[in-house]
Order: structure tokens, then C-alpha cells, then sequence
């Protein structure tokens, strides 16, 4: 049932919580068993930093940005960010902080028969899990691989090499043509990846044992930074968060003193303003920040669940999505002046180096770059160390995300269990990676991140928004925020939560499904039947929403009216879905409903 949008502003007496159509089902209060909260506001704005802040905030912006009309992109990037992105990412906050809970068991309190879409949020984390600490095990390669006089990747005189590898650094007699393969190139191919062994998808071949360790040592770390909860997690932020942010400036300086670094700020600024006809362009800025500010992947959920009650999680919203972008942008200056530099060396334009984009441009042209600069193994260490750093913060609020959900979901069971339930979760994930570290672990990498969270969850976020704003009603959750932080959500942001976001992202939803460009990966073209595995992957995330919704209504007792009225009110479900009343040391045990806490605030 969706609830009234109008609300009384009179004086409300003490009466029983479900009496009161504004009233929350289980509003916030002592909880049945110990909730850890963080030590200090800082761990908490690290770790929503860290998460949001990654590795495609240095690889994917520059990239969607140049290719996107340059400084004219930051127009739809930033309409994007203020209408779609930072309003969700806000009302994200709110709903973990207000609620106490993961992604799974808020919906019992929002709007049950929605339970479905925490469910989808856990194994969507699962897949990302199996794909994106193989790209951290990358750059831990890279960076073990730095610790030499001479780079690895800086020639073409190893047994790896090929007649096609040119190097022409330093050299004025070198043509590079399209069949020239650099040095860093090979390397990244031919001795990180070994893909020369493998046939593409049919024979992906053996496990690389290098990569094996790589990625044995980063889950070991991941472990051990979140077997004690925020406790432990908060601690490791302060070093994973912010020496990136050092790192990046180091980069930055450096790159701005190379020779041709101006022509890659020109290029990446530079506007192209009839690029803002193009749909396909505010399709890239709404996608862009969507998925670099996270919401819909139970990790701002998780994180805000561990705040104080009266915590103000609207300047956190503002403050850390703020960064965010600021990073992307910052991180365009960093790539670009080394692409410059390139172009310059190779005598050849900016557009024909910033070709690459994904990971080969963090492990085959910023190292190409780095190979050819003065002080070489010092820059080498300190950006794969950096890229380590990013991608293990990201990891850190993708399985908080998972673990939270599952562990407040099932308390009886798991309470008390955590070390051993993360390490349970930590090996499903490791051997879930396996596939990655073959011969052809590259094109696993490639087919889970285009379809393990695509539009799944693009789809995801979009039925939150919903559920929340038109279900779970726009007034109820105001009057949940004004609870917390003393005042209601300005109408910008009601009316952002109620049409503006939701049709952004079914704009985003729409056009993605409509334009599916061939999947490509080093001129490798994917088979029809790998495609139709990508759509099963996509899909089996997502079904969880449908079937949590039918075994819902199949399985509740009682008529059809009293089973919608028990599945799609919250306060409903929480007086009668279970038949034994509110939760022990709740709010509503001492006569209480959210409306008379908002009052009493």
C-alpha cells in the first residue's frame, strides 16, 4: 500500500505505532544484539570516500570525458551529478543510517515484498568481487615487478618480446605504425597475463600460479581488515583512503614538468560543444556517475548503518560525493599530461595514444609513460601502489556491503560468527576468481564486469528509488530524516527522489538495453554463446526481485487483500507479518512510533 503523502503538523499523542500512517514499522532504538558503530567520524567519511573513489575514477573518466566532448562533458557530468547521482547517494545514507541494518532485512521495514532487491545487491557484490580483486592482483604484479634498476616493461630485449615490440623513447629513427606494439604492451600481455596460451573463451587454458599469489595475498589482507568489523576496517582507511590522494599529487607535479604535457590538457579539455546533441553523451555522464558514486550497491547502506543515531549524513552526502567527483576530474589532469608526453615522444597526435581505455591504459600506457622517466622505478612503485590502495578500499565497502546484509539477516545464526563468516564469504570469493587468473583470464575479467554490474545494477537502484520514494512514501522517509538530523529534506531533494532520479536512471536503463556495441578485448571478438552467458549472469541477479515478490504473495497467509496489505506496507508487516509483534528493546516496545520520535526530536 502506498502511504498518503499528507501529514498532520498537530501535536500527535502516545498510541500504538501502527495507528499512525507515518509511523515507521521498526523505528530506530536498542537493538536485540550488539551493533558495532565507528570510532570516529573520520573512519566513517574515509570509508564512504574509499569506496566511492577507485580505480575507474583514474582509468574511466579521462577516457569518457575526451571522448565525450572534453570540457563540454563536465556540463551533463555535473547536471548529472546534482539531480541523479549525489540525491541518491544521499538518500542512501539516510536509509542505512536511520534503519540500522544491511540490504537485505531494510526492506521488512521499507516495503517487504521488495526484499528481493538486497538479495540481488549480494550476489551482484559477489561477481564484483570475482573480477575486480583480480585487477588489484594486477597491479600487485606491477608493483613486485618495480622493485629492479630497470623496468621490465622499459625494452624490447626480453624473452618475451616479439619482432612487432618498437621502442622509441630516446631513439629518432623509429616509425611507429599500427602494427608496432610497445614494450609495455608485451609485458602486459605476454608475461603478466601469458594470453598468448590461451584461444580466447573456448581455451582459456591453465592458472597463472603468479597471479594465484597475487590475488591468495590481497584476500588475505581483505580478511584481516574486515574480520573484526569497523572496528578493524576504519583503522585500515586512514592509510588505504588517503595515500592515494598523496600519490596522485606526486603524479601530477611530475607529469605537468614533461615535455608535450600541455597537449594533453589542451585535448582533454578542450570543448566540443556540439557533442552535447548527443544522447549517447548524457547517457556516458549519467552512467559515469552513477556507477564512480556507488549507490545501489548496499555499501552506503552498510557504512551509514554503523553511524551514530543523530549523525548529520546530509553534509556527509555532500562532502564525500563532492570529492568524488573532484578526484575524477583531478585524476584527468594526471593521465592526460603523461598522454601528452607521449604523443610528443611518438610524434603523433594525443587521440592516437588515449586510445586505450579500461585497465590497459593503468597497465600499458601510464606505465609505458613512467618506463621513460627519470627516477623510473620510484614512479613505478608509488602508482601500482596507489592503484592497490584504490582498489582495496572499494573492496573493503563491496564485501561490508555483503556481510553486513547476510549477518543482520540472520543474527540467530551468524551473531557472535563473524571472523568465520568472513572467511567463509572471502574463499567463495577467491575460488569464484579462479577463472580470472588463466591464460585467458583477461576475457572473464572483460565479460563479468560488462555484465555482472551493468545494467543489473542500473536496474537495482532504479527499483530502490521507487520503492522508497513512491512505496515506503516520500513524507514518511522526510519525516525519518527529520528524526535524525532535526530537519526535513528541501523539496529539491523530494522532488529529485520522487521523479528526477527514477527517470534518469530508466533513461540510463532504456538506452543501454537498446545500444549493445560488439564485445570486444585485444581485437578478440566474443562469441554469440559468451554473450548469452552474459545475459544469464546479468539476469540471474536481478530475477531474485520478481521471485522474492511472487513467493511472497504465494506464501503470506490470508486473503489476497490482507496479503497486499501485509507485503506492501511496512507497518503492516511489522504488526502482523510475523505475528509476534515488534522487535525486543525496539522503539515500539515503549509505546513509541516514528512519528512520536520525530516529535520528541
Amino acid at each position: 500500500a502506498i502511504p498518503s503523502l499528507v501529514i498532520s503538523d498537530l501535536p500527535r499523542q502516545v498510541t500504538a505505532p501502527h495507528l499512525d500512517p507515518m509511523a515507521s514499522p521498526t523505528p530506530p532504538g536498542p537493538q536485540s544484539h550488539h551493533r558495532d558503530k565507528w570510532s570516529k567520524k573520520m573512519d566513517f567519511l574515509l570509508s564512504v570516500i574509499g569506496f566511492a573513489v577507485d580505480l575507474g575514477n583514474v582509468w574511466r573518466f579521462p577516457y569518457i570525458c575526451y571522448q565525450n566532448g572534453g570540457g563540454a562533458f563536465l556540463i551533463p557530468y555535473t547536471l548529472m551529478a546534482v539531480f541523479g547521482g549525489v540525491p541518491l547517494f544521499y538518500m542512501e545514507l539516510a536509509l542505512g543510517q536511520f534503519h540500522r541494518t544491511g540490504a537485505i532485512p531494510i526492506w521488512k521495514r521499507i516495503c517487504p515484498i521488495f526484499k528481493g532487491i538486497g538479495f540481488a545487491i549480494c550476489i551482484i557484490g559477489l561477481y564484483v568481487s570475482f573480477y575486480y580483486n583480480t585487477i588489484i592482483a594486477w597491479a600487485l604484479y606491477y608493483f613486485y615487478s618495480s622493485f629492479s634498476g630497470t623496468l621490465p616493461w622499459a625494452s624490447c630485449d626480453n624473452p618475451w618480446n616479439t619482432p612487432a615490440c618498437t621502442n622509441y623513447f630516446g631513439r629518432s629513427n623509429v616509425t611507429w605504425t599500427n602494427f608496432s606494439r610497445s614494450p609495455a604492451e608485451e609485458f602486459y600481455m605476454r608475461k603478466v597475463l601469458e594470453i598468448q596460451k590461451s584461444g580466447g573463451l573456448y581455451d582459456v587454458g591453465g592458472v597463472r600460479w603468479q597471479l594465484l599469489l597475487c590475488l591468495f595475498l590481497i584476500f588475505t589482507i581483505v580478511y584481516f581488515s574486515l574480520w573484526k568489523g569497523v572496528k578493524t576496517s576504519g583503522k585500515v582507511v586512514w592509510v588505504t583512503a588517503t595515500l592515494p590522494y598523496v600519490v596522485l599529487l606526486v603524479l601530477l607535479v611530475r607529469g605537468a614538468t614533461l615535455p608535450g604535457a600541455w597537449r594533453g590538457v589542451i585535448f582533454y579539455l578542450r570543448p566540443d560543444w556540439g557533442k552535447l546533441l548527443s544522447t549517447a553523451v548524457w547517457v556516458d555522464a549519467a552512467a559515469q556517475i552513477f556507477f564512480s558514486l556507488g549507490p545501489g550497491f548496499g555499501v552506503l547502506l552498510a557504512l551509514a548503518s554503523y553511524n551514530h543515531f543523530h549523525n548529520n549524513c546530509y553534509r556527509d552526502a555532500l562532502i564525500t560525493s563532492t570529492v568524488n567527483c573532484l578526484t575524477s576530474f583531478l585524476s584527468g589532469f594526471v593521465i592526460f599530461t603523461v598522454l601528452g608526453y607521449m604523443a610528443e615522444m611518438r610524434d603523433v597526435e594525443v587521440e592516437d595514444v588515449a586510445r586505450d581505455k579500461g585497465p590497459s591504459l593503468l597497465f600499458i600506457t601510464y606505465p609505458e609513460a613512467i618506463a621513460n622517466m627519470v627516477g623510473s622505478t620510484f614512479f613505478a612503485i608509488i602508482f601500482f601502489l596507489m592503484m592497490i590502495m584504490l582498489g582495496l578500499d572499494s573492496t573493503f565497502g563491496g564485501l561490508e556491503a555483503v556481510i553486513t546484509a547476510v549477518m543482520d539477516e540472520y543474527p540467530q545464526v551468524l551473531a557472535g560468527r563473524r571472523e568465520l563468516f568472513v572467511l567463509g564469504l572471502i574463499t567463495v570469493c577467491f575460488l569464484g576468481s579462479l577463472s580470472t587468473l588463466t591464460y585467458g583470464g583477461a576475457y572473464v575479467v572483460k565479460l563479468l564486469e560488462e555484465f555482472g554490474a551493468g545494467c543489473s545494477i542500473l536496474a537495482v537502484v532504479l527499483l530502490e528509488t521507487i520503492a522508497v520514494s513512491w512505496f515506503y512514501g516520500i513524507q514518511r522517509f522526510s519525516h525519518d530524516v527529520k528524526a535524525m538530523l532535526g530537519f526535513t529534506p528541501g523539496m529539491f531533494w523530494k522532488v529529485c527522489w520522487v521523479a528526477v532520479s527514477p527517470a534518469l536512471l530508466a533513461f540510463i536503463v532504456i538506452s543501454s538495453l537498446l545500444d549493445q556495441p560488439p564485445l570486444m578485448l585485444f581485437d578478440y571478438q566474443y562469441p554469440e554463446w559468451s554473450i548469452s552467458v552474459g545475459y544469464l549472469i546479468e539476469a540471474s541477479s536481478f530475477i531474485c526481485i520478481p521471485f522474492y515478490m511472487v513467493y511472497k504473495l504465494v506464501w503470506t497467509p490470508g486473503s489476497l487483500k490482507q496479503v497486499r496489505s501485509r507485503v506492501g506496507d511496512p507497518a503492516a508487516h511489522a504488526q502482523a507479518g510475523s505475528g509476534q509483534g515488534p522487535p525486543l528493546g525496539s522503539a515500539q516496545d515503549q509505546g513509541w512510533g516514528a512519528g512520536q520520535m520525530v516529535d520528541a526530536t
